[in-house]
């Protein structure tokens, strides 16, 4: 029974510490992504929180604004998967230490819950999601702004015999 019992403790011990090197190592954390065109570059923090946004090499000038803010929620999105990639790298193994524990779904751990749906949408261009969908009627309203005063003009030099 004794042996049992230190035993136990010893694995309670490096539990411990186990969890204490994982805090000091992802309250320092962060992750940079950048936009697929290459124009922004965010930051985040352990938490998913933004810490930087860094517009590059100007082309944000020649961007619109729905442009501009897809490329911001593309980068975003990428630095949050890949920190909760690093999370869950971090945490799961520690988890898994846990006697009778074996995997995070048994230790009741849903990292979907945790993370949203963010960890399986990281792959954005293999499935739409909402915010993809939301990006694609956005540039599509662009495309559509733009297109409307061509039309117009065409129009309005076809009635003035032009």
């Amino acid at each position: 029974m004794e042996d049992r019992v230190a035993q136990a403790m010893a694995h309670l011990k490096a539990t411990e510490e186990a969890v204490e090197k994982a805090e000091a190592e992802l309250s320092q954390a962060s992750e940079t992504a950048r936009s697929a065109d290459k124009s922004v570059q965010v930051v985040v923090g352990a938490k998913g929180e933004l810490a930087g946004l860094e517009f590059l090499g100007g082309k944000y000038k020649n961007m619109t604004a729905a442009q501009l803010s897809a490329a911001v929620l593309e980068a975003a999105n990428k630095a949050r998967a890949e920190m909760a990639r690093r999370v869950v790298g971090v945490v799961d193994p520690i988890i898994k230490q846990v006697p009778g524990g074996g995997t995070s779904e048994r230790m009741g751990v849903d990292w979907d819950k945790i993370f949203g749906s963010i960890l399986s949408d990281s792959a954005e261009a293999h499935k739409p999601t909402a915010m993809s969908r939301l990006r694609d009627e956005i540039h599509e309203d662009d495309e559509e702004q733009t297109a409307a005063p061509a039309e117009n003009g065409t129009a309005a030099r076809k009635r003035a015999g032009a």
